[in-house]
């Protein structure tokens, strides 16, 4: 079964970004990856409302948009009305998920949990039958080009199981360090999207690298 791409355009050259954008819309990219990061909640600042505004315009694709920021909660709102179609918020990050996962579910959008390295994956039970789609961090957030964490290999099993276990319907994204290397085995222990950025980004031809994790 094909996994769904969404490229993440924080590794985008962001000097060209109507161009980058234009070219993974006309490719066979699933969905956009976005990650949005405010420099409290990861030692990082990336973009915000402008920039998701200005995407939204420029493709028909969905906006999986990666909230990456302290108490999502105050500004969940301004992200839905900005045209998201998947907002994905930390466990980490607030108290209040389920209040932001009711306020998600009620604009018809889809709703995801994000979970950090060093996050235990038995703190999803809670949310794992509520939520559309959980995003499992394959690096410490905030940068792109990390390498890879190899033990997420392992928590990525733990939570395929968990998801069955609970009969959730969750997708479950993999973010961060994707690649050539690790993609397969990703899909086989029960990754549905991979996020992958430098990975396309650098590459000479991104239908290619796109393609590539399709198969």
């Amino acid at each position: 079964m094909s996994v769904k791409v969404s490229p993440s355009i924080l590794a985008a050259d962001f000097a060209n970004l109507s161009l980058e954008c234009s070219k993974i819309d006309k490719s066979n990219a699933d969905w956009f990856h976005l990650d949005v990061m405010d420099g409290l909640f990861v030692p990082n600042i990336s973009f915000g409302m402008p920039v998701v505004k200005t995407i939204r315009q420029l493709t028909k694709k969905p906006l999986d948009v990666h909230l990456m920021i302290v108490e999502p909660e105050k500004y969940v709102t301004e992200f839905i009305n900005l045209g998201s179609d998947i907002i994905t918020v930390h466990i980490e990050a607030t108290n209040n998920l389920n209040q932001i996962i009711n306020k998600i579910h009620e604009s018809s959008l889809k709703a995801g949990i994000a979970i950090n390295p060093e996050t235990p994956i038995s703190e999803l039970k809670e949310y794992i039958k509520r939520v559309d789609l959980i995003c499992l961090m394959g690096v410490n957030p905030g940068f792109a080009g990390q390498k890879f964490i190899e033990s997420t290999t392992d928590r990525l099993k733990e939570l395929k199981q968990l998801i069955i276990s609970y009969g959730s319907n969750a997708l479950i994204e993999v973010d961060g360090g994707v690649n050539k290397d690790n993609f397969q085995d990703l899909k086989i222990n029960g990754a549905d999207v991979l996020v992958a950025g430098s990975y396309i980004f650098n590459s000479n031809d991104y239908d290619t690298a796109i393609n590539t994790l399709k198969l």
